[in-house]
């Protein structure tokens, strides 16, 4: 069952805003990490560290508040386990909606949120490096990568 404050940040891809600054609003480690643990989101890093600057950590740290909520969105409207693997932690492609730039997530393929995504969302086509796209009504991207789902939150 899915709230309409929910459903209306899954579709369009943002939330309330919830205390000011709107959904491009950059987010700490901390509230990110917050917000995740209070809807059941998990998350691992490689490094098991946290420092945006090194590869090998998974790091929240200036993320879009956008992106916080459409991860947060996803999980409650799929009731499926979410556990992200990649954040905005430096070795990821570089460009304007990237990792670094807040705009971006990544996780794992579990079966549950794979079968959500991929029977829920419009299939697109591949990417130029081959990954499956599916887009939401919103215009966010899910791109099936060998090893994750790569999620643009666009808005």
């Amino acid at each position: 069952m899915v709230g309409p404050d929910t459903w209306r940040a899954l579709v369009s891809g943002s939330g309330s805003g919830g205390g000011g600054g709107g959904g491009s609003t950059k987010l700490t480690h901390a509230q990110v990490s917050s917000m995740f643990s209070g809807a059941g989101i998990t998350w691992t890093s490689t490094g098991n560290c946290s420092n945006r600057n090194v590869s090998t950590c998974t790091s929240f740290e200036q993320m879009r508040r956008t992106t916080a909520e459409g991860t947060v969105a996803l999980r409650r409207a799929s009731g499926c386990a979410i556990l992200v693997t990649g954040g905005t932690e430096t070795g990821h492609a570089s460009g304007t909606y990237s990792h670094w730039n807040g705009y971006k997530v990544d996780f794992s393929p579990q079966s549950c949120i794979s079968n959500y995504i991929t029977r829920t969302f419009t299939r697109i086509g591949d990417r130029g490096d081959g990954a499956a796209q599916y887009k939401s009504a919103s215009g966010n991207i899910y791109a099936r990568e060998s090893s994750h789902w790569d999620v643009t939150f666009h808005n």
